[in-house]
């Protein structure tokens, strides 16, 4: 009786494997494109740029293995990287904690206004859509010293704008400007999130005489937690690959002042066509970013609150 319940067995067993297998291949189908785009545009290049970053690679002529004697030039005999990487850090120093408190600030104006506030998002929204090249056009027209609209502005107050983009300690102030106008990604990211927080916390601690700023510190900005890092490390790999704006609005100067690390590899690749030395500075910068993300994380820890942590720990305490 055993033996023929487990012969009647093997067929129904054998059928639900071909069942799940057949669910599977059909999942692979509908995200294959998701795979084959990551495998060839995204994989692929970076498999390809560290093969090339242990390569003597000219656009023209023989192509020859020097093993790690790129990043050693790079790091040992070249002060142009230090530089354009010292000047990257300083952008990344402003820019970063700018973009996340202006965002913050966009949208919790956002998150109370009741008045046209589809208008208002989209509004705020819409530079951060615009295509860099028209975004470095308006800016060249607001930032020029002879009929720029911010120097005609500052003209009906009594001052006598400055140079913005020929002078060396403005020109990186200019850059940070433009590229804080195309907040408008994070400011929705930070907007979803403050939607998220349920309102009843905030009932409950009203009704208990908590004051607003104290809301905002011990409410808001925890509940935010997970959002603000997310912008957070993000932001930090958007300032480490500014590259469009400097390039068209400054070219690198005033005596080299906005001269990025993304333009060094940029020129190195396409003035200069050293692919090798381009692409082992891509790396460098890769794992420059790498590090602080991890950084990040870890520090992330003290301060990111996660909703579904804190009820699995309260389940184990229970328990």
């Amino acid at each position: 009786m055993d033996m023929s319940y487990a012969t009647a067995a093997v067929p129904v067993v054998a059928k639900r494997k071909r069942s799940a297998f057949a669910r599977h291949i059909v999942a692979y189908l509908f995200i294959s494109p998701w795979i084959l785009g990551f495998l060839f545009f995204t994989l692929g290049p970076l498999v390809f740029s560290l093969t090339m970053s242990f390569y003597d690679w000219p656009v023209v002529g023989e192509r020859s293995f020097v093993g790690l004697e790129n990043y050693r030039s790079m790091l040992f005999e070249d002060p142009q990287f230090w530089e354009s990487l010292w000047i990257t850090v300083k952008f990344a120093a402003i820019y970063v904690p700018f973009n996340i408190v202006m965002s913050f600030l966009l949208a919790l104006m956002l998150h109370h206004i009741t008045f046209a506030s589809g208008f208002f998002r989209t509004a705020f929204y819409l530079p951060s859509v615009i295509s860099g090249v028209a975004l470095v056009t308006i800016w060249s027209w607001i930032y020029s010293r002879e009929y720029g609209l911010l120097n005609f502005m500052l003209s009906f107050i009594g001052i006598d704008g400055p140079n913005w983009l020929g002078d060396p300690n403005l020109a990186i102030v200019a850059i940070i400007i433009a590229s804080l106008w195309g907040l408008g990604g994070t400011m929705l990211i930070l907007l979803t999130g403050l939607k998220a927080i349920p309102k009843e916390l905030y009932e409950a601690a009203t009704v208990s005489g908590v004051p607003g700023w104290a809301q905002m510190v011990f409410i808001t900005l925890p509940m935010l937690g997970p959002m603000l890092l997310f912008t957070f490390i993000t932001s930090i790999i958007s300032a480490f690959q500014q590259l469009t704006i400097a390039l068209l609005l400054t070219k690198g100067g005033p005596l080299g002042s906005t001269y990025f690390f993304a333009m060094y590899i940029y020129d190195n690749a396409f003035k200069y066509f050293d692919m090798g030395y381009a692409a082992a500075g891509s790396w460098v910068m890769f794992i420059i970013v790498l590090l602080l993300s991890l950084g990040v994380m870890r520090w992330s820890a003290a301060w990111v609150y996660y909703e579904g942590e804190v009820r699995q720990n309260d389940g184990e305490h229970n328990a």
